[in-house]
């Protein structure tokens, strides 16, 4: 069970860091992934500016149990045979980096705001595009007649500082040579290293709701 109180005073505590790191103006993304819409509930009662879901079907079954007033970003792999199932609740599509995810979102979401994922770390498992493809994989969106936003990465796994860092500086860097608006990077454990690089959107789960329960 979801205290609403608790993630309202984690929220509170996570906006501080935020603003300790020298962010200003940084969106908070709830990720809720294996926790229920009580989560998605308790999220934008404490203010959160979206949540963040990464299974196609498990965001399907919270839809149609019923979601508060908040915006949903998609944040996992996505398989371009599961876009139909998301199209009409997914307000920003973040770990874009296929082709044919770009194409499928152009015949079902048609103007969707999307973010590029790039591999900012060498750890292919967490995808992302090379830091090469970005160009032409704005292009194939754009001439698609999506909204490219920004640019998404994950930092490293267990990561140094040093490392962290890295990381996040080379995004920053790559969203101001594309003038995007949106830089996505920091999760629990290295949102306050991301944003005193320069993030503009953390997604945050851990750090609001604590372990993620144990999925059947």
């Amino acid at each position: 069970m979801i205290d609403t109180n608790e993630v309202a005073d984690r929220v509170a505590q996570i906006r501080a860091d935020i603003t300790s790191a020298g962010g200003s103006d940084v969106s908070l993304v709830a990720v809720t992934k294996s926790f229920g819409v009580d989560a998605i509930r308790a999220a934008a009662l404490a203010g959160c500016d979206a949540v963040g879901e990464n299974y196609a079907q498990e965001l399907v079954t919270k839809v149609a149990q019923g979601l508060p007033p908040i915006d949903v970003h998609f944040i996992g792999t996505l398989q371009s045979n599961k876009v139909r199932l998301l199209a009409s609740d997914v307000a920003l599509w973040q770990s874009v980096d296929r082709e044919s995810v770009i194409d499928e979102l152009s015949r079902r979401a048609i103007g969707a705001s999307i973010l590029i994922q790039v591999d900012t770390t060498g750890e292919r498992s967490k995808g992302g595009i090379d830091l090469s493809e970005i160009d032409s994989m704005r292009q194939r969106a754009e001439k698609a007649g999506l909204h490219v936003a920004g640019l998404m990465t994950i930092g490293p796994t267990d990561g140094s500082q040093a490392e962290c860092e890295k990381s996040f500086r080379l995004l920053r860097e790559l969203v101001n040579q594309q003038a995007l608006a949106v830089c996505s990077m920091g999760m629990s454990a290295d949102f306050a290293i991301a944003v005193a690089c320069g993030s503009t959107m953390v997604r945050v789960g851990s750090a609001l709701f604590g372990s993620r329960p144990i999925m059947n």
